[in-house]
């Protein structure tokens, strides 16, 4: 996947990614929390939180 802002695009076949997280897999249209700078996608909310704060953001 290419994650963008407000708009993700399909780079290899598929029909789901991981959570870089959690290591859940995420249907491609359930998606809809990831980082445009990180490219990475999150299962959910929770999991986004936890990336941040790890990163020291808040």
């Amino acid at each position: 996947m290419a994650y963008g802002d407000g708009t993700m695009r399909v780079v290899k076949p598929g029909s789901f990614v991981r959570c870089a997280v959690t290591g859940d897999a995420i249907p491609l249209d359930a998606l809809r929390y990831w980082s445009v700078a990180r490219q990475e996608a999150y299962v959910s909310p929770e999991a986004l939180m936890t990336r941040l704060k790890a990163s020291g953001r808040p």
